[in-house]
């Protein structure tokens, strides 16, 4: 009796549907793709046949979860080292033990045991609940190199110590998981990464002139300016970068005069209109060093350009409604992106402002579902409150060494960090949501249905800002008085 052979057009993911190729895993239910497999081989809960709870990679006809004795064929799971149900990553041994004697080798301190006061990270990363992402990290020779440097002294194990390992990104990245981990102490990444490109920068300054000038700008104005923003709250990217830009026109700046035969002491109003006629928008940013030049007597007083950067204009209401409306229906767009479009279409949100909630932001009272984006909560209506409450569930960056357990509501890939606001931007950007037009759009439509400084206080902007919408939009409620009214 001949076997029915498959053809490879004919292998398809049960689950998923993706086209597989000859030779793929196959499971009682079907064939199985390896994102599919190794998303259900970590996937942990009650079993819906033997009510045990355990590893669950089985699917019931009905979308259940089966444990893998209740599945059958699936196959045997459990490590031959620390016995517990796992995927596997090598010779029998579940990926949690493998990076647990890779961890003991690599901040191994000279003694064959781990360095003391790394024990904290080290106990961090090896009971992380997805292994993977953490084993790929330990695998890159840069980062097996500097943490044998940490473990045996070789650097010290300071925020300075730091700055002399490379590369930076990995560094940041190490850095903050030794913050997470309290092994040091909390400082503000966007700050230090900006002191270190900073230290990198001024050295290449050929003109030693140029060089002290812009070392003097960069510690009495942008530095001053950074320390003064961090003492009210983390630092963003948009405020580093705004920072990083400033140094690097303050140089073009002074080469432009070395060009012209002169020194910024020798600058006229004639070199300042030269320069900004190159491209007023691109080099508007400027502004910040001639007028510290000014103030500080380095330069002569000229006249600074200035030409208004009005908004864009804001979303028509009916653009407005129909992208909230795909923010409920698209299944195919991820559900923390329409939960982020959502709070800037509905609450005039900003993503800075987004990107710092927390699920304690996320209430719920009496059976109905508020967000406090200032004082008193917002109610959220449905089906928005239906999709907030599902994706507190199901947040992301949740199993990994970074944030295990994380109550940002947009957690990020850096240790203890929440999702920056470039990368929301970037994501919303690409799924056609206009974020700054929505967000104009909504809180001009808001400041039309309530009175301004109500508004104000529950999402959180300021009274003269939400007064000054509500005139330009002849709202109705533009003379109103703030305050209790009740009596």
């Amino acid at each position: 009796m001949s076997r029915t052979r498959v053809r490879a057009k004919d292998l398809f993911c049960t689950r998923c549907g993706r086209a597989l190729r000859l030779g793929a895993n196959r499971w009682p239910e079907g064939y199985i793709c390896q994102s599919c497999m190794t998303r259900a081989l970590e996937t942990y809960g009650t079993c819906v046949g033997c009510r045990v709870e355990r590893l669950t990679p089985g699917l019931a006809p009905d979308g259940g979860k089966l444990c893998t004795d209740c599945a059958g064929g699936i196959g045997d799971f459990f490590c031959e080292r620390c016995r517990q149900e796992a995927r596997r990553y090598r010779r029998g041994v579940c990926g949690r033990c493998v990076l647990t004697e890779r961890l003991r080798a690599l901040l191994d301190d000279g003694t064959g045991s781990v360095r003391a006061e790394l024990l904290p990270l080290f106990d961090a990363l090896r009971q992380i609940r997805r292994p993977w992402g953490a084993l790929t990290w330990t695998s890159h020779s840069h980062v097996q190199r500097n943490l044998r440097a940490l473990a045996r002294g070789e650097v010290p194990l300071t925020h300075d110590g730091l700055s002399q390992l490379t590369s930076w990104r990995s560094v940041a990245y190490l850095r903050d998981l030794l913050m997470q981990s309290g092994v040091l102490p909390p400082a503000d990444r966007q700050l230090l990464l900006f002191q270190r490109w900073l230290a990198e920068k001024l050295p290449a300054v050929s003109d030693p002139e140029h060089r002290r000038l812009l070392e003097l700008f960069a510690v009495w104005h942008v530095q001053r300016r950074l320390h003064t923003l961090a003492d009210r709250g983390p630092l963003t990217g948009k405020q580093i970068q705004r920072a990083r830009n400033e140094i690097r026109l303050a140089t073009a700046f002074l080469a432009h005069l070395a060009e012209r035969g002169r020194a910024l002491a020798d600058c006229t109003q004639a070199d300042v209109d030269a320069w900004y006629a190159g491209g007023y928008t691109a080099r508007r940013l400027t502004h910040a060093f001639l007028r510290w030049a000014m103030r500080s007597n380095r330069m002569l007083t000229a006249t600074v350009p200035h030409r208004s950067t009005s908004n864009p204009a804001p979303l028509a209401q009916h653009q407005r409604l129909t992208l909230l409306r795909q923010t409920v229906n698209r299944d195919d767009i991820p559900l923390q992106d329409r939960v982020a479009a959502a709070l800037v279409l509905l609450y005039a949100q900003p993503l800075t402002r987004i990107a710092r909630l927390t699920i304690g932001d996320v209430l719920r009272e009496d059976g109905k579902a508020q967000v406090r984006l200032g004082d008193p909560p917002s109610p959220v209506p449905e089906p928005f409150a239906g999709m907030l409450q599902d994706y507190l569930g199901q947040r992301p960056n949740t199993m990994t060494a970074t944030n295990p357990g994380a109550r940002w509501l947009f957690p990020g890939r850096r240790a203890g960090q929440p999702m920056t606001p470039d990368t929301l931007e970037l994501r919303l950007r690409h799924l056609g949501f206009p974020t700054q037009r929505g967000r104009t759009s909504a809180i001009r439509h808001l400041v039309l249905l309530a009175p301004a400084p109500v508004v104000a206080r529950m999402l959180g902007y300021h009274d003269d800002t939400t007064a000054q919408l509500a005139a330009e939009g002849g709202g109705t409620w533009r003379h109103y008085a703030p305050g209790d009214h009740t009596r």
